[in-house]
């Protein structure tokens, strides 16, 4: 298993991301895509 907790991510002032936490299991296929379909 892969385990992220408590991510917080700035784009300069603009805070995007506040604590996101991410699991993915064994056999799990996961994608994180933006708007125009980049990773």
């Amino acid at each position: 298993m892969l385990e992220v907790r408590g991510i917080d991510t700035f784009y300069g002032e603009t805070q995007a991301l506040f604590g996101a936490s991410l699991q993915v299991h064994k056999g799990e296929v996961v994608a994180l895509l933006g708007p125009n379909g980049a990773g």
